[in-house]
């Protein structure tokens, strides 16, 4: 039997961060065989409160959190300070998602940490980064959704004000960026055998997700060509008699085959419509020539339609329908796995296969404080040291 690829499986992470955006950037890496303790508060992540939940397993933590062994410390105290280095100075990852001087604040200044383990790579995320006057705020995704234009993307139909998006869409796409980043860092690491201090922010990693389409018209400064209508201004979900569908078709020959499959060829040849540029400026007329049509077909009939016209298409699933999708229940993107006391769970696949192969399956996140006798054993604390500091309220099991 092959052993199983694990890429970062001699990697050993210390995750200090909590909610999304670090948590799930460390659980990128710890699908990807990476060695993870997460420290925790006394209290916990706050992601363990979010969403429905069995003890202090929240779908949300175990999503945010799978495959990392829980270690629980008040780090405000010297003795867990002293357990933390420790765990620092063998380890290859440092990630946490404070505000700007809250490290410092706890004795773990970049200082220090180099002088613990000169390799360390450490990332640090902020939401507005860490200099300028909006370092210190408080941030959360729908305050970075609104100052980089995310909502301004997404505008209710009936008033037209911008709207805040019902998914952590910024930490997500912060936790990609940050896994990303310690994958390259590593990778240099290799090479010179320096450990390095990672910054981002999620503002920036926002922008930078923004700027390829919902920002397009803000790109040329000097002598700027006519703005482009705002980009998905158009894409708006087609009733069909049964259901909603989502098409796209920029290029000619698939809006060709769209108005192929709804049986009116000579869409294409409207000189209105004969061009993206002309499609998109002519976008209210094209939506008025089309939906009566979209409308006259069931939703499995359009599918069938466009499909035998290479048209894009797709079934707007409302969120238990995804499960049975057969597009996600074909390409195994969704798996259970087993979760000891709490039963069953759902998670998704890690996206990326290596040579063909998904990756092991994703392993259960933890109970608060589930591996802190195991983890500082392996340290050398003696039982008596365990309880001791169980006794002072330095750590929870």
């Amino acid at each position: 039997m092959n052993t199983p690829f694990l890429p970062l499986q001699d990697i050993r992470i210390v995750d200090l961060s909590t909610v999304f955006s670090g948590p799930l950037a460390v659980a990128v890496l710890a699908d990807q065989g990476a060695q993870v303790i997460k420290v925790e508060s006394l209290e916990g992540d706050t992601s363990r409160m979010i969403g429905p939940a069995k003890g202090d397993l929240s779908a949300t933590f175990i999503a945010a959190n799978r495959g990392k062994r829980s270690l629980a410390m008040d780090l405000k105290q010297s003795a867990a300070k002293k357990i933390l280095l420790e765990l620092i100075s063998a380890a290859d990852v440092l990630i946490n998602n404070f505000r700007p001087g809250v490290m410092e604040r706890l004795g773990l200044s970049d200082e220090v940490l180099l002088q613990t383990n000169p390799r360390l790579i450490r990332l640090s995320i902020t939401g507005f980064g860490s200099q300028g006057d909006a370092a210190q705020e408080k941030v959360y995704d729908a305050v970075i959704q609104a100052v980089a234009g995310v909502a301004a993307t997404q505008r209710n139909p009936i008033n037209g004000q911008p709207t805040v998006l019902a998914t952590a869409l910024c930490d997500k796409l912060t936790a990609l960026n940050a896994s990303q980043a310690v994958v390259a860092a590593l990778y240099a690491r290799e090479k010179d055998g320096q450990g390095r201090r990672i910054d981002l922010s999620m503002l920036d990693a926002t922008l930078a997700f923004q700027w390829p389409d919902t920002m397009y018209n803000h790109m040329f400064m000097d002598q700027a060509p006519a703005e482009f209508p705002e980009f998905g201004v158009n894409q708006k979900p087609w009733p069909t008699r049964d259901g909603l569908v989502a098409t796209m078709s920029p290029q000619k020959a698939e809006f060709k085959g769209q108005c192929q499959a709804l049986g009116r060829e000579d869409i294409a040849d409207d000189p209105r419509f004969a061009t993206l540029a002309l499609r998109n400026h002519n976008g209210k007329e094209l939506r008025q020539v089309l939906e009566p049509l979209m409308a006259s077909f069931t939703t499995d009939e359009l599918l069938e339609r466009f499909h035998h016209f290479n048209a894009p298409i797709g079934r707007i699933n409302e969120r238990g329908e995804v499960l049975q999708d057969p597009h996600v229940v074909q390409s195994q993107s969704l798996v259970e796995i087993d979760h000891g006391g709490i039963g069953r769970v759902r998670l998704a696949q890690h996206a990326a296969l290596f040579d063909g192969q998904r990756l092991p399956l994703p392993q259960p996140a933890a109970h608060l404080g589930e591996h802190s006798r195991d983890i500082l054993g392996e340290l050398g604390y003696s039982s008596a040291q365990i309880q001791d500091l169980l006794d002072q309220q330095i750590i929870k099991v």
